[in-house]
């Protein structure tokens, strides 16, 4: 048996791992944990382990949530902290574990997994972790589904879009909930998006229920906390995998879940590349932006998962495709049904899902969800003018418009500063290799193109100026998962 502590690795014997016994005995692995903060996770289920319990009952002081404290047998009138604020619980640990007392802090489930390890490590404290089951595992059991293709993201503390935008993304989601930003807000994000949710309450507790749903019916209906969701791609024939649990509600497990990369990455680069040739893509009358440009557009909007990229007057779709490759949400935008038909056969023949809608802009851009970063590939000045014009909290942060005039160049770039982008620009002009008889090669000229990049304020560096750089929401808060 394996322990890590305080920066090494050491096998224990066979006394130190026999549990509680050891821990009264003064043993190794009693005298570790009276060196490190005990964090260990709670399971409805089972309770705390025995060697766990047995920490508890020897603690100079316990730390949890209410409810936490209440689920564990605790010392008569021993010292305990209800966890509230994170800063003044850190603070209070350090000074017990400085004066050599000995600390437990409960949690939900993997402490490790969105929890209150993070925080605890950062201040530097030693720590010996006691995971159990996490409420993502858990959930995917109850359903009867592997999760090793899963994104998980977090909407529990910060702002809901990027965990949203990766649910739009990816075909397979699952996702920590708060009040407020749970499935209600999931489900009236994903209306248009072809999605099915699970939606767990009270895992592992009484009233535990487990709900199949659409987006819409998520949206409609009142929800008990604490709970967490699972979106997956809805098959294009689902079927049941099983008989309905006698204990769920509309419980209905997917049959399949469609798209999941089988490599294990849900958010990784391409591995076919990306600025793709053309040739990879059916178009109309060439009407397709050429892999030069695509390349300095991608690197232009930043696409990346969490975020969500309008491809405005979309074409082939190669824009927004590319987009969605590097794990970007993505609403193509184009204004009839053969368009539309081509960038949905272009993105299934590239295995992503982008959210296709067909209409002139601007008058169907007040129907989309806000984006974080815009391409303009058609439409014109007025476009543009409603692009730029939205408020900054609604984004987008950066917009990138192609154009084949340099006339138009100097209208777009005012547009863009008088509504507060800052702005740079390309001519991008490419010769490509032609065979000639013979075995030479000549030179074959490419039209030239001009690309605007805007952003607002100082734009994308390690964090966004809306805060939305974290990996789809990603935040580590107290209590586990």
């Amino acid at each position: 048996m394996l322990v890590r502590a305080v920066g090494r690795v050491r096998e224990l014997d066979a006394d130190e791992a026999a549990g509680p016994d050891s821990l009264a005995a003064g043993s190794a692995a009693g005298d570790l944990v009276r060196r490190s903060v005990l964090v260990t996770g709670l399971d409805h289920e089972v309770g705390l382990s025995p060697w766990a319990a047995a920490a508890v009952r020897e603690a100079d002081l316990v730390v949890g949530a209410a409810r936490h404290l209440a689920a564990v047998p605790l010392p008569p009138n021993g010292p305990r902290m209800v966890l509230g604020p994170l800063a003044p619980a850190v603070d209070r640990i350090g000074q017990e574990v400085a004066a050599g007392r000995r600390v437990v802090v409960l949690a939900s489930g993997d402490p490790g997994l969105f929890g209150i390890v993070r925080r605890l490590s950062q201040a530097g404290l030693p720590l010996h972790v006691v995971p159990a089951v996490s409420s993502i595992s858990l959930a995917f059991a109850r359903a009867g589904l592997a999760w090793d293709g899963a994104a998980v993201v977090s909407a529990h503390g910060r702002d809901l879009r990027p965990a949203l935008n990766a649910c739009r993304a990816l075909p397979l989601v699952a996702v920590l909930t708060q009040p407020g930003a749970g499935a209600t807000e999931l489900g009236a994000g994903l209306v248009g998006w072809a999605r099915r949710l699970l939606v767990a309450e009270n895992l592992g507790a009484d009233g535990e229920r487990l709900t199949w749903v659409s987006p819409d019916e998520a949206a409609h209906r009142d929800w008990a906390d604490p709970h967490v969701v699972l979106v997956l791609s809805e098959p294009a024939d689902p079927e049941p995998a099983g008989p309905e649990p006698a204990d769920s509600e509309d419980a209905s497990p997917a049959r399949a879940v469609a798209g999941v990369r089988v490599d294990n990455q849900p958010a990784a680069a391409p591995a076919g590349g990306w600025a793709l040739p053309e040739s990879a893509y059916d178009h109309r009358d060439s009407m397709i932006t050429k892999s030069e440009v695509r390349s300095w557009v991608l690197a232009s909007l930043r696409p990346r998962l969490g975020r969500l990229v309008w491809d405005l007057g979309a074409g082939s779709g190669s824009v927004g495709i590319e987009c969605a490759l590097l794990g970007a949400a993505v609403v193509a935008v184009e204004k009839d049904a053969a368009g539309c038909d081509l960038v949905r056969d272009n993105a299934s023949r590239h295995g992503v899902d982008v959210r296709v809608v067909t209409g002139t802009a601007p008058q169907v851009l007040a129907t989309l969800p806000d984006p974080d970063a815009v391409f303009v590939g058609g439409g014109g000045l007025e476009v543009v003018t409603a692009v730029a014009q939205r408020p900054a909290q609604v984004g987008p942060a950066r917009i990138v418009v192609a154009l084949a005039a340099v006339d138009r160049v100097g209208p777009v770039v005012e547009i863009l500063r008088r509504n507060g982008f800052t702005t740079d620009g390309v001519q991008l002009s490419a010769s490509r290799f032609s065979d000639l008889p013979g075995g030479s090669l000549r030179l074959s000229a490419t039209n030239p193109v001009f690309v605007v990049s805007a952003e607002r304020g100082q734009g994308w560096g390690p964090a966004d100026p809306a805060g939305r750089a974290g990996s789809a929401g990603l935040a580590h808060q107290a209590g586990g998962s």
